[in-house]
Formats: C-alpha cells, structure tokens, sequence
C-alpha cells in the first residue's frame, strides 16, 4: 500500500491482508511488545482486525494470527464525470461491492449532481443490506480543478455554477463519516497505481477524454502540488498552436487534442463517436487521434524529462481508441526524450478502466481513516 502518513504501524502493516502473530509483528516494526498488544487490542475492539486462527507451536500455547478485516467499514466513492455519475459501495481495501450508473450532465449544477451522488449513495446501501452508520467516508472524483486543503472547485472549465461550491459540505449532511473531494484524474491515478502498480515508485496517469490531465504518483506517493494543481497538463500550451481553449487561453493541449477538440473536428458527438469510427477503420479519424497522440506526446516529453517515471498509463475515453493514441504519444515522446529516461519506460492503456477511479476514490478514504 502507499502512505498512510500517520497511520498505526501494526495496522499498516496488516493491510496487505497477511495474518501475523503477535511476535511477527514485533520483529517487523521494532516496537515493544506492550506496544504491539496494546495497539493490537485498540484495533481488534474497533473492529478492523480480527483473529485468523493460529500459528504453528514450537513449545506450549499456539500463537494467535491477526489479520486486516476490511469488512468493518463501508466506503462509498463517486465517479462524476462530464456526462456520467458512477458510485461504488466498497470495503476498506477498495473492492468494489455494489455499483451503479447513470448519465448525468455535470453542468446540471452542484446541487442537481449532489444530490444524485447522496440518493445513490443510500440506494447502494439498501441494496447491501447495511446502515448509512456503516459507512467510513466518501470520497468522490470531479472532472476539475479541486483546491486539497477545501475539496471546493475552482474555477473548473466545464462545470457552470461549481466554482468553490462546498461539496464537502453539502454531502455531510446526507452522509455520515469523512467526505474528501479531489480532481477526477489524481483519483484514477491512485486506483491505477493501488490495483495494478502497487509496486511501481514513479507513475504518470494521464487522462484524454473530454479534457486532459495527469496524476503524478512519485516515490509511491500522489503528488498534488502546493493547492492541488500538479498535474493540469491540459492548460499547457502545445508548441504552434493558437486555438482558443475554454479556459480563455489559447493554445492549450486541451484544445488541439482533447475528445472534445477531436469531436468537433469529425463533426461527431461524444468520445465514444471516436472510438467507432476508429475501431470502423475510418482513416480520417485514426489519423486525427493518432495526431492528437503525437501533440500529448509533445508535452509528456517534457513531463518525462521533469519527473523521470517509469511507467506513463493513459487512461480516458479516448484511450479506448485503439493503438491509435498510444503510438502517437510514444512517437512523440521516444523521439523528443534522452536515453536515459527512456531506457525502460513503458506507456500503457489503463489497466482499470473505470473502476480505477472507483477504487481510488475509496483508496482515498481509506488513507484518510486509517491515518486517523
């Protein structure tokens, strides 16, 4: 698992979900064994370790195993995308119990939006059988800038009426236990990193759908930047460009490569318009994405050269085009990188599609609550 800041070391090291005894636990964290029963006793009364039989003797009574029990809690996590609503009831590990989803249109406001994900929420509930006292926390993704130390939006692009509205605010009082809120792509960057990088220190994530973005996981850890900002890779101007952006600069990656700007160019609705046309084989439009591949690979050459990771996951609607994108952005990338950053670096497609952003909205909770 990734870092947990102040999380209890005995529990942190219960969460890859191995029982140990007593004694194991001793040798692996240095601490005294008070210490290790005290704390092992604190979190088999709240639940979140349970015995799990015993260890083999080698003299007198069998040790007692202890394990992680992700089943104490619930965690509910809420994908809202610019066209879509998906929520996940979860356990502490993340995997994912109950879902649902439903189009829904971001720009129908705070409230509209809001009000889906609480009702949603509760329905999940009902469905598993358990109360809303169940649950730990919600941790919800939005398609915009999100200030980290608020969960407020600010001044997000394509969400009219959103702009340092109070959402953890507003879910609080339909939903007991924490609500942390961050951007759609830091949320997908850890659920692609917690499921299918665990072990992976240096990941970029980047997300071409309507817009695009980037999730920066460095020595294991989501880097956010000072206000949460790190990452908005789709405001960066791509070289020989002046398109206008919806951000009212001009020039952005955004506006030459994004779903939307490819949309609008083949003349057709959505992302999912894209993906068909490509997997027809129509060459106009696996030569535009192929394009827009080759400018996102500008930026990320640089973002390679800046961060140095050792795996780029391209995830979004658009991922799903095909190889299309990918060979664009590799192209790009292998020629415009030195060797030694590109020696062993691989691009990929998501690994975890749309659960990844399920998985790292409860990955986020679960962070949250176990460090407290």
């Amino acid at each position: 698992m990734s870092d947990l800041g102040t999380a209890d070391a005995v529990l942190r090291l219960l969460l890859d979900g191995q029982a140990r005894t007593r004694a194991e636990l001793i040798d692996v964290t240095g601490l005294a064994r008070s210490t290790v029963t005290g704390r092992i006793e604190a979190l088999v009364a709240a639940g979140l370790v349970v015995p799990s039989g015993e260890a083999a003797s080698t003299g007198g009574r069998p040790p007692a195993r202890f394990r992680f029990n992700p089943a104490a809690r619930l965690v509910l996590a809420a994908d809202v995308g610019a066209t879509h609503l998906s929520v996940a009831l979860t356990d502490l590990a993340g995997e994912i119990l109950y879902r649902s989803t439903t189009p829904l249109k971001i720009a129908e406001g705070p409230e509209v939006v809001l009000d889906a994900v609480a009702r949603a929420g509760h329905a999940l509930l009902r469905e598993a059988d358990r109360s809303p006292d169940d649950l730990a926390g919600t941790g919800v993704g939005l398609p915009g800038p999100v200030e980290h130390s608020t969960g407020r939006p600010n001044h997000p692009p394509i969400m009219p009426g959103w702009d340092s509205y109070d959402v953890v605010g507003r879910l609080s009082r339909e939903l007991p236990g924490a609500v942390l809120v961050d951007n759609d792509v830091n949320i997908m960057a850890l659920g692609e990193h917690a499921t299918a990088y665990p072990d992976v220190e240096h990941l970029l994530f980047v997300k071409v759908a309507t817009g695009i973005g980037a999730g920066v996981i460095s020595g294991g850890r989501l880097h956010r930047g000072a206000q949460g900002a790190a990452g908005d890779i789709g405001h960066i101007q791509a070289p020989g460009h002046t398109e206008l952006c919806r951000c009212g600069n001009v020039g952005c990656l955004e506006a030459i490569a994004s779903a939307a700007a490819l949309a609008t160019t083949l003349g057709v609705e959505t992302s999912r318009d894209i993906v068909e046309l490509v997997r027809a084989g129509n060459t106009t439009a696996t030569s535009a994405v192929r394009q827009a591949g080759r400018e996102i690979g500008t930026v990320l050459a640089a973002a390679v050269s800046l961060l140095n990771p050792s795996v780029i996951v391209v995830g979004g609607s658009l991922s799903q085009a095909g190889d299309s994108l990918l060979a664009g952005i590799r192209e790009t990338i292998y020629a415009r990188s030195l060797p030694l950053a590109t020696t062993d670096l691989q691009v990929r497609t998501s690994r975890t599609s749309q659960d990844g952003a399920l998985r790292g909205a409860a990955f986020l909770v679960q962070q949250y609550v176990l460090a407290h």
